[in-house]
This record gives C-alpha cells, structure tokens and sequence, in this order.
C-alpha cells in the first residue's frame, strides 16, 4: 500500500470516528442530536468553534417508568476536547461535557439553577467502539446523574461514501429513573455525517437516536 493509500485510509478513520463517537463535529461545523425513549428525551445542537470547543443547547426530559415523577431540563452546553490519540488503525478520546441552565418538575417547587458537569471516554477502530460516559445534573434538593457504558461492532468494512451498520450494547443508569441499568441493545447506521439508532430495552420500551453534523 503506498503513502497516499495509507492516509486515505487513516482520514476515513477519522471521519468515521467523528460521526460514530464525537460529541461535537469538526471546526465551524453544528451538530444535531436527538434521544429519545419513553423515560429519557433529549435534543441538542451546538457549533464547533474550533477543533476542540463547542457551544450548545439543550433540552432533556426525564420520567419514572410509572410517569409519576418528572424532570425537565434546559441549558446552554459547552464541549471540549481534553485529548485525542490518533493510531495507525484506531482512535481514542477524552471529552468534556458541561452545561448551566435550569430544571423544573413535579417532585419540587418552582425552577431550581442547575449545572451539569460530565466525562466521555471513547476508543474505537472502523470495526469496533467503546465509550464510557458520566454526568451529574446538580440542582439544589433535586440532583441526579447518568452513567452509560457502550460497546459496539461492525458488520462489515465499507467505502466512506457508503452506509455502515452496527450493533450496539449499551447499559445506562438514571438515579431519577431508577437505581438499576437499563441494558438496550441497538441497530446503529452511520454515513459521512450522520448516524441514526433504534432499539428496545430488555422492558421492550423503544428507543431511537440520531446525530447529523454539517
């Protein structure tokens, strides 16, 4: 293989890893993500800057199985790249995730200032993913946090310009939803910017996600 083929090879990589993993897209470029299950919605956009800060919104929704209890948040969200290790074959970063706004919901009174610090952790090849994540939503007497884990695997290798399918595993708790892990595994297509997952919980509750970056 020579010097051209070889770099080639490595930007897809890149490229690749950017849609699958990355919080944030490539300088001067938005994203837009959506989550969404019976007990957790989300949807956010930010601007990449530079290649290593971006500034968003968000908007989240969070409800006990039983739809008693409710959680409704909005903020303004900052994402930066701690670090980034480029491999012949792989890639592996760290991210930060922060964000200040504020919640509302039926287990407190009013509208509580919340800010919502959290870690992404992620390594991956063009056949293989992982990531580990955790953020807090801290608000005063109404405090809660997610923690999810991933691993994911490719059917088959393809072009850049072709559709890649995936299956993920994910496990993810919510202490406003439950104390337990919620194990989801999904169908995860990705393309040059974009990517879109569906899947159901062991609960059979669905869930579909989605990610676009121009």
């Amino acid at each position: 293989m020579n010097r051209l083929s070889q770099l080639l090879l490595l930007g897809i990589s890149v490229l690749a890893s950017q849609v699958s993993a990355a919080p944030m897209g490539f300088k001067n470029s938005w994203m837009i993500m959506g989550d969404f299950s019976k007990t957790y919605q989300e949807f956010a956009v930010n601007y990449a800057t530079t290649a290593n800060d971006a500034f968003g919104f968000s908007t989240s929704a969070m409800q006990t199985d039983n739809s008693v209890s409710k959680q409704q948040n909005a903020e303004a969200v900052y994402t930066r790249k701690l670090a980034r290790w480029n491999m012949p074959e792989a890639q592996a970063n760290i991210w930060f995730i922060g964000g200040l706004g504020a919640t509302t919901g039926n287990t407190f009174v009013g509208t509580k200032a919340m800010a919502s610090p959290g870690i992404q952790v992620d390594y991956e090849t063009t056949r293989f993913y992982s990531m580990a994540s955790a953020r807090v939503y801290a608000a005063e007497g109404a405090t809660s946090n997610i923690t999810t884990a991933r691993l994911g695997a490719s059917f088959y290798e393809v072009d850049y310009d072709e559709a890649q399918p995936w299956l993920v595993i994910e496990a993810r708790r919510m202490t406003f939803v439950s104390k337990q892990y919620e194990f989801t595994p999904m169908l995860r297509v990705i393309h040059n910017r974009y990517f879109v997952e569906a899947g159901a919980n062991l609960s059979g509750q669905w869930r579909f996600n989605f990610m676009y970056n121009y």
